[in-house]
């Protein structure tokens, strides 16, 4: 779609309003006078408002859209540009219902952190049912959807009470597995193909370990949760894994710790003998993911693996005993069905893992699933199967404790973690609701520093392939005192 910016240029933020209400639809921004079916977005401010507009011209005519604020509101520099682009998005969303367009799940609310907002107003003292009324009336949201970030934002509240401005998350990646998913965009080598790779690949990750622990020492801060990801970090043997635990521990004190988690994921991956080393060195939460409990569709996503492999898997868990675990599901994928999903939903309720994340399919660039003409349900039938996960995991006692969205996803939805009482995953809340700062490690890792009084969040990114983090772990070695800077610049 033509796009035509006065009085602004944020770009980011127009297209991420594209996205939703377009989603077949990519920016352009020609030069010269507008034409043909376009959007005008203005941004103007007077004495006392600073109001957007939207014009969107379209083959049924003109529709108009307009959100505005009084400038006694705006605040900092930072909080007027982050509200500005907010009126953007508001009046781009405005003039498209008024085309006729249909109205997305989430209403006007794009981004990955689609609870931030009504978070905010939780945090100043808002009673909840006022938070939660202006929240859905501002931003369109649909009730099941506000009522999804009132339970996530009660756990986020919680976690952030308990949090030190000292306290920092670890996250370890490890980008291996067996083999790779169709549905599956993370940077991971497959083992079959690669596993040469892994010794290195560990000698210099034990080299970014101990950069970033000395970071820690010299700025006094203390890692309450570590998480291993990947990839699939079960992908290592047994004494790799032991190895890798046993550096992790003589490099940072761990006193403050209070979780330990690793993405077994795989059941192809999962011995007794693994899950004995890992407990061994405190590991107190696991995920088995099965995605889907139907072989068909296993096979559809390039598993190697049955759905009575996950139960086997899950026996080995509870065998060796201490350990949480969490199982992943998705939505929307290939060639499921609702009543296919509600299968597998009732079947991982029945073997009780303390969380479930139900994630919806997302379209990601560079996996099979985007190369392959795979047909995949419609939105309605994803809703189907979200809103039967919803209403099932409620009554089995789960609660949601945390959300996020990702681009491409089916139907625009999103990805919520559900836990029993008393067994939310802290890392997960951190991350996605950037309560601290997550000291990332290993291939593709990114560590992204949270300014605790509300200034600009810094990103440092390792190489993504094993191959190009073992040649370049001496330059991400170097970055890590750029953690030094941040904090130091914070305290100034």
């Amino acid at each position: 779609m033509k796009l035509y910016l006065y009085g602004h240029e944020y770009k980011y933020a127009v297209e991420q309003m594209l996205l939703t209400l377009f989603p077949a639809e990519r920016p352009q921004y020609p030069e010269g006078e507008p034409e043909g079916e376009r959007m005008e977005i203005r941004l103007s401010r007077g004495e006392k408002r600073v109001t957007a507009t939207c014009r969107l011209y379209a083959a049924a005519g003109r529709f108009d859209g307009r959100a505005a604020a009084a400038l006694s509101h705006l605040g900092d520099a930072l909080e007027t540009d982050r509200k500005c682009q907010r009126l953007v998005k508001n009046a781009m969303y405005r003039a498209a219902l008024r085309a006729g367009r249909p109205k997305p799940v989430w209403g006007a609310l794009t981004g990955v952190r689609p609870g931030k907002l009504l978070e905010k107003l939780l945090a100043e003292g808002m009673p909840e049912q006022e938070a939660l009324r202006r929240f859905t009336e501002e931003f369109d949201v649909s009730p099941a959807r506000a009522a999804l970030c009132l339970d996530a934002g009660r756990e986020t509240m919680k976690a952030a009470a308990s949090l030190s401005g000292r306290d920092v998350c670890l996250y370890v990646g490890i980008p291996f597995c067996p083999t790779r998913c169709a549905y599956c965009s993370f940077v991971s080598q497959s083992v079959e193909k690669s596993m040469r790779l892994i010794p290195p690949f560990l000698e210099a990750l034990e080299k970014e370990i101990a950069a970033t622990a000395a970071q820690l020492r010299k700025l006094g801060l203390r890692p309450v949760s570590i998480y291993m990801g990947g990839g699939t970090p079960t992908t290592l043997s047994a004494q790799q894994l032991d190895r890798l635990c046993t550096v992790l521990a003589e490099s940072f004190d761990l006193s403050a710790l209070r979780e330990y988690t690793v993405e077994a994921g795989r059941p192809d991956t999962i011995t007794e003998e693994k899950l004995r080393v890992l407990r061994r060195h405190g590991t107190d939460r696991v995920s088995v993911n099965p995605q889907t409990m139907s072989d068909r569709l296993l096979e559809v996503i390039g598993r190697r693996h049955t759905a009575a492999d996950i139960v086997d898997a899950l026996g080995k868990v509870r065998a060796v005993g201490g350990m949480a675990v969490n199982m992943d599901l998705i939505a929307g994928l290939p060639a499921d069905t609702p009543e296919g999903f509600a299968e597998t939903l009732e079947r991982v309720i029945a073997l009780q893992p303390e969380n479930i994340t139900v994630h919806t399919l997302s379209l990601k660039k560079g996996s099979r699933i985007t190369l392959e003409s795979s047909p995949i349900p419609a939105a309605e039938a994803v809703g189907q199967m979200l809103d039967l996960a919803g209403s099932r995991l409620r009554a089995e006692g789960y609660a949601p404790y945390y959300l996020y969205r990702q681009k491409f996803m089916s139907g625009g939805f999103e990805n919520v973690g559900w836990t029993k009482p008393g067994y939310g995953n802290l890392y997960n809340i951190c991350i996605m609701e950037e309560l601290c700062s997550i000291l990332a490690m290993g291939g593709g890792g990114s560590t992204k520093l949270i300014a605790p009084r509300g200034g600009r969040n810094i990103r440092l990114m390792a190489p993504k392939y094993p191959l190009e983090y073992i040649s370049s772990v001496e330059k991400t070695c170097e970055d890590k005192g750029k953690i030094a800077e941040f904090y130091t610049k914070e305290e100034d």
